[in-house]
């Protein structure tokens, strides 16, 4: 195979992505419930970044942590790799700690997650707000649409699977702005299923059946949105997304990468295309991984999943590490 039609993600292999998103992880655990979110987030960027170089990539942050003046480490446009200029040339969506304020106060599903694809796959967005809708796999093309009300997609849903609206169960994320979506869902009988942070396995929540979760509704960041989009991709699911500005000044920071219809509803496959892989590592315990773990003779395990879309494959895997 020649270097133009090689898929360059052959050339970066799936589970060294699992060492990055680990490396995050095992780095922000050691500050579990110490109450401080800055410093739980700052040694998991540190970490990840260092995990990074160590693999053979031209890697470009496009999804990260806020624009070079807001973010020291892991901005949006920074390099990343250790093959600057000669490795394959790989586009990077990040949250190095997925649930900072979680993390500082040891509650559930916080994540470092990544989500990798060819160059020029993944939406170049600016760190604002989205307004997102999700529905696992198995459903028609186009059964959720974000230009319509809560109300029309949660019976669309409901007819689909063969169910009363009141048997759907949907997720959100608990904020005060939400709370005309809640009530509109608990009008309908919704069950709600609320949680604090960590939209991206709430979202993902929505392929598992185990979970019970039929549906994810409301808006959070609009990173979070593109890595959910990943893992929708490797796994199945449908995904909307709409960017949420609040000033001029996220309008013209748009502008900046090229979005000019602040209205567009982005489909799943509009944020994230072709390949990709997604890999998360669970930081604290939650409803997609379990958290890493000290164990009395100095060690610590983790546990992490990677997919890939081209191949489907979901691989979960459970780590044993040297305590650092």
């Amino acid at each position: 195979m020649n270097s133009q039609s090689e898929n360059p993600l052959d050339r970066v292999l799936v589970l060294e992505m699992v060492r990055v998103t680990e490396a995050a992880a095992i780095a922000a655990s050691k500050l579990i419930g110490r109450g401080d979110e800055k410093a739980a987030d700052a040694a998991a960027v540190e970490a990840m970044r260092a995990a990074f170089d160590t693999l053979y990539m031209d890697g470009t942050v496009v999804i990260g942590e806020g624009e070079r003046d807001e973010a020291p480490m892991l901005y949006i446009g920074e390099k990343v790799g250790g093959a600057i200029g000669k490795g394959p040339r790989i586009d990077i969506a990040l949250d190095p700690l997925e649930g900072t304020t979680i993390t500082a106060k040891a509650g559930p599903n916080a994540l470092a997650v990544l989500a990798a694809a060819e160059e020029g796959n993944l939406l170049n967005a600016p760190d604002t707000y989205m307004d997102k809708l999700a529905v696992g796999p198995g459903y028609p093309d186009g059964i959720i649409d974000l230009a319509k009300s809560p109300t029309e997609n949660v019976k669309a849903v409901a007819a689909a699977k063969g169910v009363a609206p009141g048997d759907i169960i949907v997720c959100v994320l608990d904020r005060p702005r939400h709370a005309a979506l809640i009530s509109e869902l608990r009008g309908l009988g919704c069950g709600v299923v609320l949680i604090g942070d960590g939209d991206v396995a709430g979202v993902i929540a929505v392929t598992d059946p185990d979970t019970t979760i039929d549906m994810y509704m409301g808006s959070g960041g609009a990173p979070e949105g593109v890595l959910a989009a990943a893992a929708l991709r490797c796994v199945g699911g449908q995904f909307n997304g709409r960017l949420v500005f609040r000033n001029e000044d996220e309008k013209a920071r748009a502008r900046k990468w090229g979005i000019e219809d602040f209205d567009r509803i982005y489909l799943r496959d509009d944020l994230v295309k072709g390949d990709c892989i997604f890999a998360a590592t669970g930081v604290t315990s939650g409803s997609l991984l379990d958290g890493v773990k000290y164990t009395r003779d100095g060690k610590l395990t983790t546990e992490s999943v990677v997919m890939r879309a081209s191949s489907g494959t979901i691989r979960w895997i459970k780590g044993e590490h040297r305590a650092r």
